[in-house]
């Protein structure tokens, strides 16, 4: 069977989680990657055996042996990278999050579209055992009429880290702070397990770290079907702390963390919580010391979105949901007023 042919654009913090991810699938061979400095890429081609490095990915682009293009660029050029991908007839495999903007991340939808290409989008909680029992749990009605939805998001990133990368902590390349980069994945599963957000009201600031964007961010959520929930999220909290989410309805309550099911109690009923392990280190203070399992599942998600022609996991329509969102939040924050969303 011939293998699906996988480049990298960027070198830099989350790359590798891509490339271990890309060698070690059977169905899958990794033959290029690209960066502006092409000493990074040069590096990564060395450990991971990669055969082709460029600086200029759009000339990369033109390669023919190239079927998946997994964007891994600063969340500000995911839309350019994307977008070239699609008109080159590549299908993409992006980072979170889907880009910064509403009308980037729009254009994004449809070059994929109307090039007729497959956008698949990493969100790894979404697919982290405890995540998708609670999922069911809730399509089951276990819980019964939802109440409350909460996310916890609390993570320490050190000033030093901020410095690492000139794009970091700016609201033109990073698009926000501790929202937008690193809690986008729990806001991601919150609105995901809850069924989506009707409005929010928000405060979100730099209060310790030297950046333009926040390092800190509560919110108070309406979701669509009348629960109401809060988001916290932070990268000024040490130690980091375990990303939680809490979920009560009128039957029960199911709570779940990093290190796994916290509580899962439902009303008149003996049944204990599923035995599915932890959820992942994704929390891990040092983004280099996550798991790299999630991206696994992602690789193997497009992968066989291209092979049997359909939509991956969460496709952009389903990820720019949480990019809505964090938007919104901001927009909150800095109007001083409830933002109704879409």
């Amino acid at each position: 069977m011939s293998k699906i042919r996988f480049a990298i654009v960027g070198a830099g913090v989350i790359s590798p989680f891509h490339a271990r991810a890309i060698a070690h699938h059977p169905e899958a061979a990794l033959v290029a990657i690209s960066d502006v400095i092409q000493d990074k890429a040069q590096s990564m081609a060395d450990e991971y055996g990669i055969p082709n490095v460029y600086a200029d990915y759009k000339e990369m682009l033109k390669r023919d042996d190239v079927d998946i293009v997994s964007v891994c660029v600063p969340s500000g050029m995911h839309a350019e990278v994307t977008i070239a991908a699609a008109q080159a007839g590549k299908h993409i495999l992006c980072e979170k999050p889907l880009d910064i903007t509403s009308d980037k991340m729009s254009q994004m939808i449809a070059a994929v579209r109307a090039n007729n290409v497959k956008l698949g989008c990493v969100f790894q909680r979404r697919v982290m055992p405890s995540v998708m029992a609670a999922r069911q749990a809730i399509g089951d009605n276990k819980l019964g009429k939802l109440v409350l939805g909460d996310a916890y998001l609390k993570y320490y990133r050190s000033p030093e880290y901020y410095k690492s990368a000139g794009w970091r902590g700016t609201w033109q390349w990073d698009g926000g702070g501790a929202l937008m980069n690193q809690g986008v994945h729990g806001i991601d599963v919150v609105q995901y397990l809850m069924g989506g957000v009707a409005s929010v009201f928000a405060y979100a600031a730099p209060l310790l770290r030297d950046i333009e964007v926040e390092d800190t961010a509560v919110a108070v959520l309406k979701y669509k079907n009348g629960a109401f929930g809060v988001i916290q999220g932070t990268t000024s909290v040490y130690p980091n702390q375990e990303t939680r989410f809490e979920l009560h309805g009128e039957k029960g309550t199911i709570i779940v963390a990093d290190s796994g099911i916290k509580q899962w109690k439902i009303l008149d009923s003996d049944e204990g919580a599923p035995d599915v392990g932890a959820l992942s280190t994704m929390s891990a203070s040092k983004p280099e010391d996550m798991s790299s399992d999630g991206h696994y599942i992602f690789v193997d998600d497009i992968l066989r979105a291209v092979k049997e022609n359909r939509e991956p996991l969460v496709n952009g329509e389903e990820a720019r949901k949480s990019v809505d969102l964090i938007l919104a939040i901001y927009e909150s924050a800095r109007t001083g007023k409830e933002i109704h969303l879409d």
